[in-house]
């Protein structure tokens, strides 16, 4: 825990007893609230910085990375972009991760139906990995043993029972029956808690209409850390790499189609997979459990006020073939501490309109950026015109032959150009 001293973040005013004082407040424990307060730990131990973070999840931050951990096969993972990697690293916690990553070495983009393909390699960027795949239970646990390292404030389970803004930040009331006073409030609970909008922060989301089915799946053949993202009609797909021979599927199907294929046997699954997406990764084997999510795109109108932040999935929410969604909400984390960083620098609290305004004009343009690449490839690749069909495979072949676009395209991928 760290000193009751009045943080150094925190207007001096009087406060009512029973009031604790924090400089940050997190609002969710999980991979984006974890990273940033595993982020802070430079300021938290240089500066004093006290930082507390609620999360409603039953966990233990102290909770140690075991040597023998395995992944189940039913286990979620995420793509991680090798600018994430290299932040990772930058947070010391990237070596006890690598275990455990898959490296992507080449991403194929292709369209069913159509012969044009992009193939963007590893190689050709002079790098051993375009990203990684991860599992995200491994990246949690590794996040919350550094945390459990830190002298802050782990409210767990407690959720946020009432917010409210105050000359000072923002007062936290907790399920806990502790109530908190922060200079600076970030929301990281995916946007699932209903605080954005007790607040008066509305959102733009705008349905696929589609949802997403995600399973583990085994191949025949050693998969070489081969990523795929393919389009079919029904929607896009991407098998992504896993240890051994498994790889993680994201499927999109059209709202309420996906239930005939969730009552499908295993068999029958891996046979109508197999049809969708060709042997191009070998032969389906084995699937794990299978999970539905429906897909949006969310974007909140403030990410930022007084005192506050928005981040990760309750800032925006993007459709998931792109893999975008978690390495844009990291940059985000790195952003915000640079930005507390320098404010601190300059005599500024971390929840001052000054800092806060110097990290909104950072994020904008790469939230922009990543929204309309993530959103315009679903839409353009989603309309099914004869003439666009073939336009599209055109220029999927052109952009493989042409080495400029197929490298920046591929540095976009790998998270080291906005």
């Amino acid at each position: 825990m760290a000193s009751a001293s009045a943080p150094l973040g925190v207007a001096r005013e009087e406060v009512s007893a029973g009031v604790e004082q924090v400089d940050v407040a997190i609002i969710g424990g999980g991979l984006v609230g974890a990273s940033l307060g595993v982020a802070l730990s430079r300021l938290i131990h240089d500066r004093g910085l006290r930082v507390a973070v609620i999360e409603a999840s039953p966990m233990s931050a102290a909770t140690a990375p075991a040597s023998d951990w395995q992944p189940s096969f039913d286990a979620r993972a995420s793509a991680i972009a090798a600018g994430t990697a290299a932040h990772f690293e930058t947070l010391g916690v990237w070596s006890a991760m690598a275990p455990q990553a898959s490296p992507i070495s080449l991403i194929h983009v292709s369209e069913k139906g159509r012969l044009g393909a992009t193939r963007l390699r590893a190689h050709e960027m002079g790098v051993d990995a375009l990203g990684y795949v991860i599992p995200n239970a491994w990246m949690g646990q590794v996040l919350h043993h550094r945390l459990a390292e830190l002298p802050l404030d782990w409210h767990c389970p407690a959720t946020v029972e009432h917010i409210s803004a105050c000359a000072a930040g923002h007062r936290l009331v907790l399920s806990s029956g502790r109530t908190l006073q922060a200079g600076l409030t970030v929301m990281a609970d995916g946007g699932r808690s209903g605080l954005k909008e007790a607040l008066g922060i509305e959102s733009d989301a705008t349905p696929y209409e589609q949802v997403a089915l995600i399973a583990n799946v085994a191949v025949s053949r050693p998969h070489g850390g081969v990523a795929y993202e393919r389009f079919t009609r029904e929607g896009p797909m991407a098998l992504l790499p896993l240890p051994g021979q498994s790889m993680e599927l994201v499927w999109t199907h059209a709202r309420e189609s996906e239930q005939r294929r969730l009552a499908l046997s295993d068999r029958g699954f891996l046979d109508e997979l197999q049809r969708a997406f060709g042997d191009r990764a070998g032969a389906f084997v084995k699937v794990g459990k299978r999970h539905v999510y429906p897909l949006s795109l969310v974007t909140a109108r403030e990410t930022t006020r007084p005192g506050l932040a928005v981040m990760g999935n309750a800032a925006h929410a993007l459709h998931p073939v792109a893999g975008q969604g978690f390495n844009l909400a990291l940059r985000g984390v790195m952003d915000l501490v640079e930005a507390i960083d320098r404010g601190l620098e300059d005599g500024h609290a971390p929840g001052s309109s000054d800092t806060l305004s110097a990290f909104e004009r950072r994020r904008q343009a790469d939230q922009r950026n990543v929204v309309r690449f993530s959103d315009g490839l679903i839409r353009l690749f989603g309309i099914d015109q004869p003439l666009l069909s073939h336009a599209r495979a055109a220029g999927l072949i052109g952009l493989n032959l042409s080495g400029p676009l197929r490298g920046t395209l591929t540095r976009r991928a790998m998270g080291i150009e906005r």
